[in-house]
């Protein structure tokens, strides 16, 4: 097996085409003889689609009621509702969430290498830190992964570096912002992150060493280089106006303290040496002004280039993600069934699980020249779930299409009983 890209050791489920592309080039395999079952198998697709789409809408609809009480667009949560059902509540969207985008081919990133991107940068070329401790729970998800070639630029833009960086296609983060007396006085003067809320964030294109990009509330921060480009010229032009005023502060001192009535004398050269030491503060602090003018641009350009860098990426935002990955999930799980059964259905089809394995991911290579870990048991599991799968020891087959048909068709009528008797679940 090769390696994928960030050292995972493990390929992606994910199919990265279509799933009307996919049907097409199924159908363009040749294994179906006539114009008949070519018209059979598409519709068998169909009603894959239909049956998907009718059971992931619970899911849907879970989802939504579940985030009600954790969307960042309310003020408060419900005064209804007490902290055990809102606890339960999360817990639900939680693992909801992670089992739609498990169906939907998406990896949960490890802790390991989310702590890896704060101290690494790709394409967002500015160190970045993001107040972790105010999150009660942060997780990634990626799906899909390339290698891209960027121009990194050194030594202030005189010259560019080429590098290789691994990329996620697909990212999707939660951040459950926490509820406690200390994160809620931390939170109050942020909208969108109220105490108890959770960020729900889908992102496409993000480099596997800029993740620390995406938390809420990251700031930017002046590293090393910048620090000493903007540090060394304030001191060494600062050094002598301080000792201009180190010979002259004194005299500033004394004449003040005459004027104030506190005693001495002041004469015209006393007052020549306030009047240069008072030109020197003056000088002094507008250089330091003039300085912290110089960082706080320096800041904004940094600041700008990572809302740029987000911007470009964002794909969704909290409950808005919902319908995009129920989307994704079901056709994923329709791909691996009608794959599944096509490769089963065609002749020579009968075979174990391994051999079909082998046989699809040789296909999609060919197909769609992607390098993927087809998840078999998976797809067989949705086949013998929906009663298509016939099993004899290892050998395995499927029911031919037109009972194939029959059999979806009773599952489809099942979900809408209209005589009132008890709705029959999928064998």
């Amino acid at each position: 097996m090769d390696a994928a890209p960030g050292g995972t050791g493990e390929r992606d489920h994910f199919i990265p085409a279509r799933k009307i592309d996919v049907l097409d080039a199924v159908i363009a395999d040749g294994a179906l003889a006539n114009d008949a079952d070519r018209e059979k198998f598409r519709l068998l697709c169909k009603l894959l689609g239909a049956i998907y789409h009718y059971e992931y809408f619970d899911r849907l609809e879970k989802l939504r009621n579940d985030y009600f009480y954790f969307s960042p667009e309310l003020d408060a949560v419900h005064p209804r509702a007490d902290a055990a059902a809102v606890e339960r509540a999360y817990r639900e969207l939680v693992d909801t969430l992670k089992g739609v985008l498990h169906n939907a081919n998406f990896i949960e990133i490890p802790h390991d290498e989310i702590n890896q991107a704060h101290r690494e940068h790709a394409l967002v070329q500015v160190p970045v830190v993001a107040p972790r401790d105010n999150y009660r729970e942060v997780l990634f998800f990626r799906r899909g992964q390339h290698r891209e070639t960027i121009e990194i630029p050194e030594w202030f833009g005189w010259r560019v570096r080429k590098a290789e960086v691994d990329v996620y296609d697909d990212v999707v983060l939660l951040v459950a912002i926490r509820s406690d007396a200390k994160s809620r006085k931390r939170h109050t003067r942020h909208v969108k992150l109220r105490p108890g809320s959770v960020l729900l964030k889908y992102f496409r294109d993000i480099a596997r060493t800029d993740l620390n990009a995406l938390f809420p509330d990251v700031r930017v921060v002046m590293g090393l280089k910048d620090q000493l480009w903007l540090g060394v010229p304030a001191i060494v032009g600062g050094i002598p106006i301080l000792l201009k005023l180190a010979a002259t502060i004194t005299v500033l001192f004394v004449v003040a303290g005459f004027y104030l009535g506190m005693g001495g004398s002041a004469g015209e050269s006393d007052m020549a040496g306030a009047l240069a030491a008072l030109t020197g503060l003056v000088a002094l602090g507008g250089f330091i002004a003039r300085q912290w003018t110089k960082f706080q641009r320096q800041t904004l350009i940094y600041q700008k280039i990572l809302s740029e860098n987000v911007y470009f990426r964002n794909v969704n935002n909290n409950a808005g993600i919902f319908d995009y990955i129920i989307g994704e999930a079901e056709e994923q799980e329709c791909k691996e069934a009608f794959l599944a059964y096509y490769f089963l259905l065609a002749p020579g089809g009968e075979s174990t699980e391994a051999a079909l394995d082998a046989r699809v991911e040789a296909w999609l290579r060919k197909a769609l020249n992607a390098d993927i870990d087809f998840e078999c048991a998976d797809a067989l599991a949705k086949l013998d779930r929906l009663g298509l799968l016939q099993r004899n020891g290892e050998k395995l087959s499927v029911l031919p299409l037109d009972e194939a048909l029959h059999r979806l068709d009773r599952i489809w009528d099942n979900f809408f009983p209209y005589d009132g008797a008890r709705k029959v679940t999928p064998a």
